[in-house]
């Protein structure tokens, strides 16, 4: 099984930033041939979108065209762990935001990976943008 576990969610101003981070452990996760790491998130009533992966190896990233300029992935291979840095968040960025691991290559066009792709998640951290 592989574990994973986000934290650094919030109560932010619009124009604010956070930093998430999302830790994955178990005792499966060094068998598993994950490709990428990724960010989710869902808003109330809305389904769950795809924001930004990173690949594992290469480091390569992904991104949402509206997180595009604002949002960074990056992480930390020898802490497995992977982050997401917002930047100019606004009120349409609340939402639930959940971690995945992603064990296949991204598409092409179009956003580069949908939900039902994610093998793992991660129980999402609460990210609020607020006046």
């Amino acid at each position: 099984q592989v574990q994973l576990v986000e934290s650094g969610g919030g109560l932010v101003r619009p124009g604010g930033s956070l930093r998430l981070s999302c830790a994955a452990s178990g005792r499966t996760f060094s068998n598993y041939a994950m490709y990428a790491m990724g960010w989710f998130r869902q808003a109330p009533g809305k389904e769950r979108e795809f924001v930004g992966a990173i690949s594992w190896v290469g480091g390569n990233t992904y991104y949402a065209d509206f997180v595009k300029g604002r949002f960074t992935i990056s992480r930390d291979s020898a802490k497995n762990t992977q982050y997401l840095q917002m930047n100019s968040l606004k009120p349409e960025d609340t939402a639930v935001y959940y971690c995945a691991a992603l064990g296949t290559l991204p598409y092409s066009s179009g956003p580069a990976y949908n939900s039902n792709e994610a093998d793992y998640w991660g129980q999402g951290t609460q990210v609020t943008v607020s006046s």
